[in-house]
This record gives structure tokens, C-alpha cells and sequence, in this order.
């Protein structure tokens, strides 16, 4: 960290913003670590870090380029000049160049100047270690002193893990900072990290998610890569303002008791030519076969995860945001793409493992060690996996075999929800199979259930615009949607605008149609949204199993004639909650379904109330079970489901009424 001690080794007198060579902040440990894989510090050596040496303060550069003939400092100080600030190669073979250049501090701009062994290419490279960078499209990297900012949110942290955890109530607002809110008077900017601490901190609150999850705030060149395309693996992007200022946003979040996940991106990184590609004139982060470093999809470099120093940088990242940062977790971007060396290859466009098979064994060592290593350097941390396929085990501890996330994405009940309610409700009952399907695997992850940016964009609407029928059925199904998907067994994931059923596609050049909570159908949704959340959070019999199958009971899940689904969720002390669907337009009366216990049963939420804009059917506020056997029970409920919509039901003494 910036302000550590160092290790001066014959530190020379010379003249303010000469190079001085000697002073190091590597001790032999580290690079001994660095070059076995297992350094999970290096933001703490290597990089631009703002010291005082010998009397005198400036900044100690360091850099790993071990195929350089020479590495200088270029920057805003010596007027960008190639000569007048070499660093020098250390002595143990390690790769790495250093020095300390006096008078240098928080804010200068900079690069490192690469003469590669390879032919003499000259290369001008920012730092893969930067703490800050320059606002893109300009690319150099920013000496950051990152001390000096006061944390106050130790109350989170101490109690954190109880918020994180597989028995605690998880319903996460997904966020892309730069489109969330806008400020079109002022040329339609983003709001800053600063801004963002007060106003999406107080919508949060206010709508009663637990977590917010940002997609990626590390540097990345291309704005339209929404952060996936990332090169400033240690920086958060200065389009939205200083570090400190993105540790002010986190604060603020912490102190409203809401966690933070960051999205990650350890898969692939671009190939811009200032950044990590063919570094020092060779390839060091990245395969140098394209069978094996050159993804097909996003065309950009994929890391060597079979180098030591490249686990070291990527292991480095990965700690650097929950320790600096104070995340509480990571959400790894496409780990299906790391795990299979033939993902989006045909024959012959792949190299197979040492046996023959299409596993990346190194990026598979590569995860668990990176599971591994943040579960044991923080607690109450979660780890989340975008994984696509049917890897075993994802979410299972390394020791038993699996991968070490705490999380998997249930991407298959994502992408079988949403063909089920893009249907025309005449239809259903031919597809019930898609929704009752993902209960066959509820169990064998940990999974959250993910309505994400990725089904908002490229031409697949918006959630709301992806329902079938005129508005008044688009804003029901919708509304049935998140019922449906509080209701079943896994954490939850909304992305921003679905809460309130944006018409239009995301647009990352715009700012959310906020406007649209003007009309009464939208206003009625971002109701039914936030009662929904905050009756959940309520309830621990819609989290408490959502790992374990006692949580989870079908009452009919085979009514394909009527497309209802009923079930029961549980809590460990037996309480229940009845959820009922009706997936079609059509209101029903009597329905009978079988309930666990006689009884009263208050209809505690209804999605066609007319505070939500519905029809306004339902139950008068609840109903007393009758003796009638049905689905294997005693007692039945005589409901009325009205069209498209969503109800809960609870067991309740009339006293309590």
C-alpha cells in the first residue's frame, strides 16, 4: 500500500526528479511468491506508490517486463522525455524494473517506455498496476496515493457474513453506474461516485434491496464494453471520479447496510496496444498460440493461467478489490470461457489439455486457488460464478472437488423463465415444463436467480417489452415475473429498470426512463417491486432453504390446462407461505388447492391489487381452509386466482390480523 515501509538499498543523492535507483518495496519473499503464482499483495510493490525516501517524497515505480532491453518512466514531469528516467532491472532474475523518482506525487500522468530484447520494438505501456488512470479515449496511467480516505462502516464489515450468507435474504439491484441516472441539463453526463452516494444509495434504501451489484467499475477503454472489456485491473474508471470517491460511494452503501459485488472480468482483457497485450514486445498475460490467447467472441487476449506471475497479477486483482475496496464480493464474468479450451471453437481452432480433453486445467487450478485464497483472507466474502453449462460442482468447496464459488448464476432458469413468459399465454401450457424444470436442480448449486443487463440489450427488449399482450397484460405478466422469481428457491438478481418495467431496451448512452414512473402502470410495477422485496426480506421462509431442499414443496405443479403452479416455501421452525401462479389471462374462481395446515390463511401479497395497476380480484384479504382432501392434504383453500398474477399466502391466527 502507498506510505509503506520500504527497503533502501544505498539510496544516491541526486537532483529533485532524477531517478533514484536501489529503493525497492519488494523484499526477496515476494518475488519468491510472485514467481511461484502465489502473490495475492503485488498492488503493494509493484505499480506507482507515492513514498518518502531518504528525506525525500516522490514515487517508486515498479514493473514486471522481464524480455525489455530497457524500461524508462515517461510522463507529464519530464515532459514525456524516453531517456531521462530509466529504471533498472533487479538482480534476482525476476523480470521486474524499479525506481524512485523524488518529487513526483499523487495525480501525475505517466507510462512506461519498453525497449523490447525482441528486435528492439519500442512500446509505450500504461500500468497493469495503476491505481488511477486517464479518462478514456486518453490512456496514461495516474500515480494514486490511495491512504488517507476515512472508512466508517466497521459495523458492516464485523457483521457482514451473517448478510451474506446461504440462510440470509440476498435480493441484488444490479447496476451500470455510467446509464443508471443521468443529468441531461448538464450534456446528459452520468452521475459521479460522489453523486451515486447519496442518490442511488437512497433509492436502494428506499426500494429495500440488500445488495447492490456494479458491472465492472474497473478501467476499460471502450465505454461501450460496459466495463467487461478491462484493462485497469486495479482502478476504478475515473469517467465517474477519484478513488477516493469510489470508496466514498461504497461507504455510503455499507452505512445504509447494503453489500456491495463487483463484477469481475479474470476471463479476457483487450488488445489495445497501450495496454497488457504483448507487453514487452512478447506475450506475457496472454497465450501466445491463438488457439489458446485470442478469444473468437469478444476479440481480445485471453490470460496464461498456467504462468505463475500471471495468477499472481490476476490473484492480486481479485484480493485487491475486497481489501482495498471493501467489497463484499465478486461476481467472475463468463467462467464457462475459462473452463473449456474449445468455448466458441470449432475443430481444429483449439489445443487440447495434456490429455487430451477439452478442460482448462490451469484456469480450473486457477479458480480454486482464487476461492481458496479470498474465503481465508476475508470473511463474510461471496464469490459468484457466471457459468453457462453444466460443470459440476461450481459452487462446491475445492477440497471436495469443486470450484470454491459460493454462487453460481442459474443462467438455464433465466433463459427458460423468460421463453416461458414470452409465450402467448394460449400456448403455455405446452412449455409449464420450462418453468417446473429448473426445480430438478435447485439443490445442486447455490444459485442466484439472475434477470440480467444481458437479457436488456442487443435487440432482446426490455423485460417488460419481452411480455406478450397490450400494456395492461405486458405490466401483469411483468409483475408475475418477479413474483415468480421471489417466490422460487435462490437469491435474486434484478438489473436496474426492470423494477419498474422500462419499455425500451437498455441503453447505455442513456439514462434509465425514469419519466415513465409518471404513468400509472409502471408506478404500479416499481410498487408491486419494492412490497415484493421488502415482504421477502420479512419472510424467512422465502430464503431461509433456498440452498437446502426442506425449503421447497410442489402442492400441483401438472395443472398444465390452466397453467397454474402452486407450492410451499418453509422456514426451519415449520412456518409456511403459499405461492400460487396463474400464467394465463384468465381469472379463476374456486380453485381449490391442498394446504399443509387448517385454518386462516391471509393473502399477504396480491400482484392484481390495484395499488399495482391490476384488475383488483383476490381473496378479501384472506380465507379459512375447508376439509377437503386434495394434493395429499387434509385441508384446501378455495382461491380466486385472477388473471396473470401472483399470490401469497400465509398461515396466520385471525388475532394476528
Amino acid at each position: 500500500m502507498p506510505g509503506a515501509d520500504i527497503d533502501n538499498l544505498g539510496v544516491m543523492a541526486v537532483s529533485s526528479k532524477k531517478i533514484i535507483h536501489g529503493v525497492t518495496l519488494l523484499r526477496e519473499k515476494d518475488v519468491y511468491f510472485f514467481r511461484e503464482g502465489n502473490n495475492t499483495k503485488l498492488y503493494e510493490a509493484l505499480g506507482s506508490h507515492v513514498i518518502e525516501a531518504e528525506g525525500e517524497r516522490g514515487t517508486h515505480f515498479a514493473v514486471w517486463a522481464p524480455n525489455a532491453e530497457s524500461v524508462s518512466v515517461i510522463g507529464g514531469f519530464n515532459g514525456w522525455n524516453p531517456v531521462s528516467h530509466p529504471l533498472s532491472v533487479r538482480w534476482d532474475s525476476s523480470g521486474i524494473w524499479e525506481g524512485f523518482v523524488p518529487g513526483v506525487g499523487s495525480g501525475e500522468l505517466y507510462k512506461y517506455r519498453i525497449v523490447s530484447k525482441n528486435g528492439g520494438q519500442a512500446l509505450e505501456k500504461g500500468d497493469p498496476y495503476a491505481f488511477w488512470w486517464e479518462t478514456p479515449p486518453r490512456s496514461a496511467s495516474c500515480v494514486w496515493d490511495l491512504s488517507g480516505f476515512g472508512w466508517s462502516d466497521d459495523d458492516w464489515m464485523k457483521g457482514r457474513a451473517a448478510k451474506n450468507g446461504t440462510k440470509a435474504p440476498q435480493s441484488i439491484y444490479e447496476v451500470h453506474i455510467g446509464s443508471w441516472r443521468r443529468v441531461p441539463e448538464e450534456g446528459n453526463r452520468a452521475l459521479s461516485y460522489h453523486e451515486l452516494a447519496t442518490a442511488l444509495v437512497d433509492y436502494v434504501v428506499e426500494m429495500g434491496f440488500t445488495h447492490v451489484e456494479f458491472l465492472p467499475v474497473m478501467e476499460h477503454p471502450f465505454y461501450g464494453s460496459w466495463g467487461y472489456q478491462t484493462l485497469g485491473y486495479f482502478a476504478p474508471s475515473s469517467r465517474f471520479g477519484t478513488p477516493h470517491e469510489f470508496m466514498e460511494l461504497v461507504n455510503a452503501l455499507h452505512r445504509a447496510g447494503i453489500g456491495v459485488i463487483l463484477d469481475w472480468v479474470p476471463s479476457h482483457f483487450p488488445t489495445d496496444a497501450y495496454g497488457l497485450a504483448s507487453f514487452d514486445g512478447t506475450c506475457l498475460y496472454e497465450h501466445a498460440d491463438p488457439r489458446r490467447g485470442f478469444h473468437p467472441d469478444w476479440k481480445s487476449g485471453i490470460f496464461n493461467y498456467g504462468r505463475a506471475e500471471t495468477r499472481s497479477f490476476l490473484l492480486s486483482s481479485a484480493r485487491f478489490w475486497l481489501g482495498v475496496y471493501h467489497a463484499d464480493g465478486l461476481r467472475v464474468d463468463a467462467v464457462a470461457s475459462m473452463l473449456y479450451l474449445d468455448y466458441s471453437r470449432g475443430d481444429g481452432e483449439w489445443l487440447p489439455n495434456r490429455y487430451g480433453g477439452k478442460e482448462n486445467i490451469e484456469a480450473i487450478d486457477f479458480l480454486r486457488k482464487m476461492n481458496e485464497t479470498l474465503y481465508a483472507d476475508f470473511g463474510g466474502i461471496q464469490t459468484t460464478a457466471e457459468e453457462s453449462t453444466s460443470w459440476p460442482m461450481v459452487s462446491r468447496p475445492a477440497y471436495v472437488g469443486g470450484l470454491g464459488f459460493g454462487y453460481k448464476w442459474n443462467m438455464g432458469w433465466m433463459h427458460d423463465t423468460l421463453h416461458y413468459f414470452g409465450t402467448d399465454p394460449v400456448y403455455r401450457k405446452y412449455h409449464q415444463n420450462e418453468l417446473t424444470f429448473s426445480m430438478w436442480y435447485a439443490y445442486s448449486e447455490n444459485f442466484t436467480l439472475p434477470l440480467s443487463h444481458d437479457e436488456s440489450v442487443h435487440g432482446k427488449g426490455s423485460l417488460y417489452g419481452k411480455m406478450p399482450g397490450d400494456p395492461w397484460q405486458k405490466a401483469a405478466n411483468l409483475r408475475l415475473l418477479l413474483g415468480w422469481q421471489f417466490g422460487h428457491p435462490g437469491k435474486k438478481l434484478l438489473f436496474m429498470g426492470g423494477e419498474f418495467g422500462q419499455e425500451g431496451e437498455w441503453n447505455h448512452d442513456e439514462s434509465l426512463s425514469w419519466h415513465e414512473l409518471g404513468y400509472a402502470s409502471h408506478a404500479g410495477i416499481h410498487l408491486w417491486a419494492k412490497d415484493l422485496i421488502r415482504y421477502y426480506r420479512e419472510r424467512p421462509e422465502l430464503w431461509e432453504g433456498d440452498c437446502e431442499g426442506w425449503g421447497f414443496e410442489w402442492i400441483d405443479c401438472g395443472d398444465t390446462d390452466s397453467s397454474v403452479l402452486s407450492f410451499v416455501r418453509r422456514d426451519s421452525r415449520g412456518k409456511s407461505i403459499l405461492c400460487v401462479g396463474n400464467f394465463t389471462p384468465v381469472p379463476r374462481s374456486g380453485y381449490k388447492i391442498g394446504v399443509p395446515e387448517g385454518g386462516y390463511w391471509k393473502e399477504a401479497l396480491n400482484s392484481d391489487g390495484a395499488r399495482y395497476g391490476g384488475g383488483n380480484w383476490g381473496n378479501f384479504g384472506g380465507l379459512e381452509a375447508i376439509n377437503f382432501r386434495i394434493h395429499g392434504r387434509e385441508h384446501a383453500l378455495r382461491l380466486t386466482l385472477p388473471a396473470l398474477s401472483f399470490l401469497m399466502l400465509e398461515h396466520s391466527e385471525r388475532d394476528e390480523l
